[in-house]
């Protein structure tokens, strides 16, 4: 029998790892716990979790930091905790490789859905079958699990591997944030979230000449986004 999947949960309250550590045994998942993000990262590198949820605020090391320590090894899937609301520290989260963040107080049952929609996306990516799409200069290869752009490499989180390769598998279709949430990310309730947007921030970033003007990753307005078909390009300017 296989060994059920192991998540670390990183935060400076003890009365709420306590309740997290019930509510996902509960649901069959093991845990291991640390108190500050000093304490997390050494857990992280004894354990190999194959989630983290991470607290921001946290003595000696907050979770922001040890979000991007953690991603500078590791493409192991992270949710962030937080009680701030505003949109500039929950970007600056995504940005750093958070796959997810959920805001204080909670609901448990939420909390157990994102984690199941997260672990669930990445065994798609592993069960998946080897899969290459080259549009233009870009390439997306689930079978080497990277992309390129002009032959070159592009380091790519998995989440942001998948979303570049679905929108390649549907060129010149155009999808909404939920359609995006639900076919990407899993996710069968949406609320308000900006997951979507920094995503696709992110990939323009790494693949494109000028993430301002993008080439492939086209904005329509009112409506969401398309990745350009091929006979787009071949277009003479």
């Amino acid at each position: 029998m296989p060994n059920p999947p192991c998540i670390l949960i990183v935060d400076d309250d003890p009365n709420l790892l306590e309740l997290l550590q019930l509510a996902l045994e509960h649901n069959g998942y093991a845990t291991v716990l640390a108190h500050n993000g000093l304490e997390g990262e050494t857990v992280f590198n004894l354990e190999g979790p194959d989630l983290v949820m991470l607290d921001v605020m946290m003595p000696h090391r907050d979770g922001f930091t040890l979000c991007q320590v953690i991603r500078q090894q590791s493409n192991v899937p992270i949710i962030m905790l937080t009680a701030r609301q505003e949109v500039e520290d929950v970007v600056h989260g995504l940005e750093l490789g958070a796959d997810d963040y959920i805001t204080k107080p909670f609901n448990l049952r939420e909390v157990i859905a994102r984690v199941g929609a997260v672990l669930g996306r990445i065994e798609r990516q592993r069960s998946a079958p080897p899969r290459v799409i080259t549009i233009g200069a870009v390439t997306a290869d689930l079978e080497r699990r990277n992309a390129r752009v002009n032959d070159r490499e592009v380091v790519l989180s998995p989440l942001e591997l998948e979303l570049l390769h679905y929108l390649m598998s549907h060129p010149g279709k155009v999808f909404d944030r939920e359609m995006l949430l639900h076919e990407v990310w899993g996710y069968e309730y949406f609320g308000k979230t900006n997951l979507v947007d920094v995503a696709i921030r992110r990939l323009r970033e790494k693949i494109e000449r000028d993430p301002s003007v993008p080439d492939y990753i086209l904005t329509v307005r009112g409506q969401g986004y398309r990745f350009v078909a091929e006979n787009e390009l071949s277009k003479p300017a």
